[in-house]
């Protein structure tokens, strides 16, 4: 089959690969129908999360029809179409039955200390291939796959799979309530969908922040308050927006590949320059940038210090942009004297999946407009350079596999239907 595989930092193909195959009672074998590109895999290839090992398939969203269950799966037969949890969860230890899915004590084969398992991530994750593949062995299937009705595409439900579950997870993280005005940091795809996501929690403002024009658009797009970094200090217009009080909650979905202001008010100090540049190091001290293609971010520190100077005193902060273990600047001490709450981790997607179905089944949410880019996969190694390039119209980008079963974007019942959408219908 093809796939898309890692090599190496800066070294990515679409190739052939070997066919899975059932290995354990409780595996399926899905057909992917559709799958996307997540910024979690540029960290990958930008060198800023560590442990891959050659040829690992990547990618951990998708949409596919079960061709093949193990013996174990008794919920699941050939020929449902489902949506795939990007994390991976047992469904019966004691972290599982508490909903914190992705501290499963039995899907890490390194045991119950060695964290969340992921698909298409390094060794330390699982070692799992994943899903921009034409197919793909998922353990746990009786609790990882989620049946999806015809009234949800392939487009809603590929961003089902990690997107709008990071961002719920964020607004649960940051404690968004009824009337909560939430600054949401990063305009990339888990920061828009927690555009939609606040609102369905009760927020009754949004502000979200970012550097990047197109993103910005599809955010007012959505009627969130905007602030562009780039052209006015974010913290003194978030507190200019606030009374001068700073907002309620904040949801960080930057993470380590953070960008400092090119330029505007907010751009740095050659002392901050220089504290951004250790940082930076440290996240990747191994790195093989192609022009300006697989650079890492260049403040990996820069939402964290954004979130506490913007927050009201007392304020929560949800941290869902992701912080690999090498990272190890925070501002705690400004947090401290602000008596913040800060609340982050890897999502527990299985907790959030079936509910959103539903939200999207009934058209209560649309996630699809939030795709911006269908490339052929014979492109895909492009798709992944303009979208590593943040170039403008490839906020987010969704592989197409197509095939029998698979329900093309836009096709569904609901689709642009719902008030809380990406679009802001």
């Amino acid at each position: 089959m093809k796939a898309v595989t890692w090599h190496a930092i800066g070294d990515i193909r679409w190739e052939d690969v070997p066919d899975p195959r059932i290995s354990q009672p409780y595996d399926a074998i899905v057909r992917i129908t559709a799958s996307a590109i997540c910024g979690t895999d540029l960290h990958f290839v930008r060198g800023t999360m560590p442990g891959m090992r050659e040829g690992r398939v990547l990618g951990h969203e998708a949409v596919g029809v079960v061709e093949e269950v193990g013996p174990g799966v008794r919920n699941l037969r050939a020929g449902d179409r489902v949506v795939a949890a990007s994390t991976v969860a047992c469904g019966f230890c004691a972290y599982c039955r508490a909903g914190c899915y992705a501290q499963c004590d039995n899907a890490n084969p390194g045991g119950p200390l060695a964290g969340t398992v992921f698909f298409g991530g390094p060794e330390a994750a699982g070692g799992l291939d994943g899903f921009q593949a034409e197919y793909a062995r998922v353990p746990y299937a009786h609790v990882g796959l989620v049946p999806l009705p015809d009234t949800v595409d392939d487009g809603q439900a590929v961003l089902l799979s990690d997107i709008y579950p990071t961002a719920w997870f964020g607004g649960r993280l940051a404690e968004v309530g009824a009337g909560d005005t939430v600054a949401i940091l990063g305009g990339g795809p888990v920061g828009q969908a927690a555009v939609a996501c606040a609102r369905l929690q009760g927020a009754g403002r949004v502000l979200l922040v970012d550097g990047l024009d197109d993103r910005l658009d599809l955010a007012r797009r959505q009627h969130a308050e905007t602030v562009n970094f780039n052209e006015e200090d974010p913290v003194e217009a978030i507190r200019e927006l606030t009374g001068g009080i700073g907002v309620d909650r904040v949801i960080d979905a930057v993470g380590v590949d953070a960008q400092h202001p090119a330029h505007g008010p907010a751009a740095v100090s050659e002392e901050e320059r220089a504290q951004f540049e250790r940082e930076s190091r440290q996240a990747a001290p191994e790195r093989r940038p192609d022009g300006d293609t697989w650079v890492p971010g260049n403040a990996p520190s820069q939402a964290a210090r954004w979130a506490v100077q913007a927050v009201a005193k007392a304020g929560t902060i949800g941290t869902v942009g992701v912080y690999p273990p090498q990272v190890t600047s925070y501002p705690f001490g400004e947090a401290f004297m602000k008596n913040l709450t800060l609340r982050t981790g890897n999502c527990h997607h299985r907790r959030y999946l079936p509910e959103l179905v539903s939200l999207v089944a009934t058209g209560a949410l649309d996630p699809g407009p939030l795709i911006t880019q269908w490339p052929d996969t014979a492109d895909v190694i492009d798709a992944y350079a303009s979208f590593d390039r943040r170039e403008s119209g490839w906020t987010k980008v969704a592989l197409d596999f197509g095939g029998e079963g698979g329900m093309p974007h836009g096709f569904g019942r609901t689709a642009g239907s719902g008030a809380a959408t990406t679009a802001g219908s």
